[in-house]
């Protein structure tokens, strides 16, 4: 039985976990929020490489294998940094889905929603330009998000009027497809969905969540190191740790 780490800012990166689940239902997971340091946002490359490798230490000594970054600012600023450090370890990171929405788009605009943090990392900007060639990108951050989410607010007036505010230029610029590049916002999907559809009912707009392209990689990552899945008959398990406020997590824990 392959045990599997997985670490955010907070509770989103649950919407990673949910994900590889699907794929990996009889694994043992150790989840990890550092929601005494959330949001990473505003924090400095420095601080987060070292709550990452904090938390990393901490994953290696629960006797993970695999370790995931389920969070876009912590993988942008820190990733390469844990690789090097801890090369023994396979780690496995978020990147936006600029690409698949690039490709699909009929409009030529697409939007993307994501943390201050991560807009400005190099490994973002790299993807954008990369996949983005006759592509208008509207950039956004989603003000308020991680704090929606964090307190348990997923929809309602609150949620959808928050959710407006970024949304909104989005949706006026012409986008059809929103790429969400934080692990919290697909908490907030079915939200963003119903103020996309109000905002412009005659187009359609598609918001890609990464996640499932990360449970993916991590199936890959396993087959190419040599560490099996476990057998069928065999029961997975989950502990939640956080160095802040651990009700939080559970509460979104169990909505997933």
């Amino acid at each position: 039985m392959a045990k599997i780490g997985i670490f955010d800012s907070g509770s989103g990166g649950l919407s990673v976990y949910r994900e590889i689940h699907k794929l990996l239902p009889r694994e043992q997971y150790v989840y990890v929020s550092d929601s005494a340091y959330c949001p990473y946002g505003g924090r400095t490359r420095e601080e987060i490489e070292y709550r990452a490798t904090v938390i990393s230490e901490y994953l290696i000594g629960m006797g993970c294998e695999l370790i995931v970054v389920a969070c876009n600012t912590a993988t942008a600023a820190a990733i390469a940094f844990l690789r090097e450090k801890f090369p023994s370890v396979p780690f496995i990171g978020m990147e936006p889905a600029v690409k698949p929405a690039a490709l699909a788009t009929k409009t030529g605009v697409i939007g993307v929603l994501a943390t201050a943090g991560t807009l400005k990392a190099s490994k973002y900007l790299d993807t954008r330009d990369r996949f983005s060639d006759g592509i208008k990108v509207i950039e956004h951050v989603g003000q308020g998000f991680v704090e929606l989410v964090e307190n348990g607010i997923l929809e309602g007036p609150e949620a959808e009027s928050t959710v407006r505010e970024s949304v909104a230029p989005l949706v006026e610029s012409g986008a059809d497809f929103i790429v969400l590049g934080c692990t919290h916002y697909p908490f907030l999907r079915p939200v963003i969905e119903k103020v996309a559809a109000e905002l412009a009912p005659d187009r359609e707009i598609t918001v890609i969540d990464p996640a499932p392209a990360v449970a993916r990689q991590l199936v890959n990552v396993m087959a190419q190191k040599n560490i099996p899945s476990s057998p069928e008959g065999e029961e997975g398990s989950i502990d939640l740790y956080a160095s802040g406020d651990l009700e939080s997590l559970r509460r979104i824990y169990k909505l997933i």
